[in-house]
C-alpha cells in the first residue's frame, strides 16, 4: 500500500516539468493528473469484489506487478502526453485495486484496539502519498534525467513489495460461494448510516488534499527559484505530514467514548476542510510561501480526519463477506473528489481562483450542514 501510494503521488512535482517541456495548459495538466481517477473506478469496483471471492493475496500480487508496467509507461511521457495519460490511467487502476484490497486485508490481519486497522491503512497510504513527491521533487530539480530517475525509485519499491507479498498470510481462503460474482454494491451501503455519514463525507477526502497537488503549487505561490520543481513536492509532503496528524486526531474523535451517533469526527473533518478552502482562497489572492503552506497544512489535516473517519465507519458497517466491496465503494466516492480541482481549472479563468475556492468552501459547508442534519436522524 505504501508503494502504491508512492507511485500515485510521485507524479505531483513532475507535473511542473511536463507543463514546461510539453507546453501543457492548466486544463490539460489537470486532466493528465485527473485521468488517474478514471483508472481508479475499475480498480475499485472490480478489485474489492474479486478479492472478497478469490482472496486478497493473488489480486494484490497481480496488481503489484502491473504497477511496474504503469511506471514504465509514465517514463515514455517525456516524449508525448500520450505516455502520461496511459501511465496515469494504469496507475489509477493499480491504486484503486491495491488501496481497496490492501485496506480490507489490513483489517483482517490487524489486532488491537478498535480502529487500529483504519489507522494503519490510512498511515500506509498517507506515508506513501507524502514520501513520493518528497523524493521525486528534489530528484527532478537537482538530479540528472528529471523525468526518468524519479520513477526508478518507485520501480525498486514496487519490486520489493512484489517480492514480499507472497509471504503474507491469506485471510480469504475458501471464500468462494455459489454466486459467480458478488454484487458490486453490498447491502450495508444501503443503510441509513452509510447514506447519512459516509456518502456526504467521502468526496471531500481527496477533493480537499488534491488542491495541494494541483491548484496551490501553480497559483498560490510566486516562483521559488531556490527550489523550483522541488517546491510542489515539499508542499505535498507538508500537506500529507499534516494529514498524519489529522488521522490521529480523527481516530481520537471517533473513539467509542466520544461518539455522538458517529457524526462528531466527520463534522470536525469537514469543518477543517471548509477552513482549508478559505485559506486556499487567501493564498491564491495573496501568493506567498507562508500562506500557501498554511493552506496546504489545513487541507491536509481535514483530509486526514475525513479519511480515517470514513474508513472507521466502513469497518463498523461491513460484514466479513462484503468488507472489500464496501471499502471499494468508499474509495470510489472519495476519489470522485478529484473532479474538484478540474472544475476549478475550468471555472477559474472566468472568475479567478479566490472566488472559485470560496465557492468550493461554501459547497463544503453546505455538505457539512446536510450531514449533521441527516446524522441526527440516522
Amino acid at each position: 500500500m505504501f508503494a502504491a501510494g508512492y507511485g500515485a503521488n510521485q507524479f505531483v512535482p513532475l507535473l511542473a516539468v511536463y507543463r514546461s517541456d510539453l507546453h501543457l495548459s492548466d486544463a490539460a495538466a489537470t486532466a493528465v493528473f485527473g485521468v488517474y481517477a478514471l483508472g481508479l473506478i475499475p480498480g475499485f469496483l472490480v478489485g474489492g469484489p474479486a478479492s472478497d471471492r478469490y482472496g486478497r493475496r493473488p489480486i494484490m500480487i497481480g496488481f503489484a506487478a502491473l504497477s511496474l508496467v504503469a511506471t514504465a509507461v509514465l517514463i515514455t511521457g517525456r516524449w508525448s502526453p500520450a505516455g502520461l495519460y496511459g501511465g496515469r490511467l494504469l496507475t489509477g487502476i493499480v491504486s484503486g485495486t491495491v488501496f481497496t484490497v490492501g485496506t480490507a486485508w489490513v483489517k483482517e490481519l490487524s489486532t488491537g484496539s478498535p480502529g487500529a486497522a483504519a489507522r494503519r491503512a490510512a498511515l500506509a497510504l498517507t506515508a506513501g502519498f507524502g514520501v513520493g513527491p518528497l523524493v521525486a521533487g528534489p530528484l527532478a530539480e537537482w538530479a540528472p534525467l528529471p523525468t526518468v530517475l524519479p520513477y526508478l525509485v518507485h520501480l525498486g519499491l514496487a519490486a520489493v513489495a512484489l517480492a514480499l507479498l507472497p509471504r503474507t498470510p491469506e485471510t480469504r481462503v475458501g471464500a468462494r460461494g455459489p454466486d459467480r460474482f458478488p454484487r458490486l454494491i453490498p447491502p450495508s451501503a444501503r443503510s441509513g448510516r452509510f447514506r447519512a455519514r459516509v456518502l456526504p463525507l467521502a468526496p471531500w477526502v481527496f477533493g480537499s488534499v488534491t488542491i495541494d497537488f494541483t491548484t496551490l503549487p501553480a497559483h498560490g505561490v510566486l516562483p521559488v527559484r531556490a527550489l523550483g520543481v522541488a517546491f510542489p513536492g515539499f508542499l505535498a509532503a507538508a500537506s500529507l505530514g499534516a494529514g498524519l496528524g489529522g488521522q490521529r486526531w480523527g481516530g481520537w474523535l471517533h473513539a467509542p467514548a466520544r461518539l455522538r451517533r458517529g457524526t462528531r469526527a466527520a463534522a470536525v473533518g469537514l469543518g477543517v476542510v471548509v477552513a482549508g478552502f478559505v485559506a486556499a482562497a487567501g493564498a491564491t489572492a495573496w501568493p506567498g510561501v507562508g500562506p500557501v503552506t498554511a493552506a496546504a497544512a489545513v487541507l491536509g489535516v481535514g483530509y486526514g480526519v475525513c479519511l480515517v473517519t470514513g474508513l472507521r465507519e466502513v469497518e463498523m458497517m461491513a460484514t466479513p463477506d462484503d468488507l472489500g466491496r464496501l471499502v471499494a465503494l468508499f474509495y470510489c466516492l472519495a476519489y470522485s473528489g478529484l473532479a474538484i480541482p478540474f472544475l476549478l481549472a475550468l471555472v477559474a479563468p472566468r472568475t479567478g481562483y479566490p472566488p472559485a475556492l470560496l465557492a468550493t468552501a461554501v459547497a463544503a459547508a453546505l455538505t457539512l450542514a446536510l450531514m449533521v442534519r441527516r446524522g441526527r436522524a440516522a
